[in-house]
């Protein structure tokens, strides 16, 4: 028996805390993991246990349901970081398509950047758990404490060792509104392979990360400077096949599919900052593009 699913009538939906919850539950995973596939496992694996429960000694099913799915998460998050001390370059969370109210709820919007899941992943995996449950959803120390196996005063020194740690990676300035645009002006120069025009759009320390995962071609390390960006950039621009670029957004942000010759390719997710592009997210990594066709829902924060 599987976990319930979005197709469920709506009184079955009210009387299911996980279906009422699985917004929730799945974007705790994926801040958690940064894939679609191991956060839908953690949810089918936390049905599970959910099913076995005794209904009747669950005071607060959401809170429940958390704690089982960041119990789940943590236990994978270990196996998984394993794994990419191995992995054939820079490692990217998997880019998730979203939808425009998801742009919209700042906080939200943040919290599944590419640019801070990449910052999540310089946590331990308590720090990142601790650190979404309070930043990112608001659960109180006790909370996140039982959902954690730890005390509650371990719990806030975490938290505050998390919050110097991510504060130190954050970008002090802020993305500006005027991404789309920038972002039209950074892939008309990058399609031509214009160095001129790539380099006024691109802040001098601009840095270019590539994540082929050792299936596809792909800069096996990140690329900083607009000059070598831009030289990147141009050499590696296809020539002689059909392009098609395509507008979407992912994790919040504007971004573009790349098709050649009718096949997906890639997906870039361009971060802006005072008029000029500042982080280039360049996914090429097949099995990363998988879920790239229909919009992920997320919980709000």
């Amino acid at each position: 028996m599987g976990p319930p699913g979005e197709g469920h009538s709506a009184p079955e939906a009210a009387e299911d805390p996980f279906l009422t919850h699985r917004r929730l539950l799945f974007t705790v995973a994926y801040e958690l993991l940064g894939t679609v596939a191991d956060s839908e496992d953690v949810l089918q694996e936390s049905w599970l246990r959910w099913d076995a429960a005794d209904r009747e000694q669950v005071r607060d099913p959401r809170a429940y349901l958390v704690r089982v799915v960041t119990r789940q998460s943590l236990n994978r998050l270990r196996t998984l970081q394993r794994r990419r001390e191995s992995y054939v370059g820079p490692w990217l969370p998997e880019p998730i398509a979203t939808t425009n109210d998801v742009a919209e709820d700042v906080e939200l919007a943040d919290s599944v950047s590419l640019a801070m899941l990449v910052v999540l992943e310089t946590l331990t995996p308590l720090e990142r758990a601790v650190f979404v449950l309070r930043e990112v959803f608001g659960f109180g120390y006790d909370e996140i404490a039982a959902a954690t196996g730890r005390s509650a005063d371990a719990v806030r020194q975490v938290a505050s060792r998390a919050r110097k740690h991510v504060a130190a990676r954050r970008p002090r300035v802020p993305e500006t509104p005027d991404s789309v645009q920038v972002a039209e002006r950074f892939l008309a120069a990058a399609s031509t392979g214009d160095v001129q025009q790539l380099l006024e759009v691109m802040a001098p320390d601009v840095v270019l990360t590539a994540d082929g995962g050792g299936r596809i071609r792909a800069a096996l390390r990140p690329i900083s400077g607009a000059d070598k960006v831009a030289r990147f950039l141009a050499a590696v621009r296809p020539a002689g096949i059909r392009v098609d670029l395509r507008w979407t957004e992912a994790n919040g942000r504007p971004a573009v599919l790349m098709y050649l010759d009718g096949a997906l390719d890639s997906l870039t997710v361009l971060t802006v900052r005072g008029g000029r592009v500042q982080e280039v997210y360049y996914v090429r990594n097949p099995d990363k593009l998988r879920h790239l066709e229909e919009p992920v829902p997320l919980a709000r924060s």
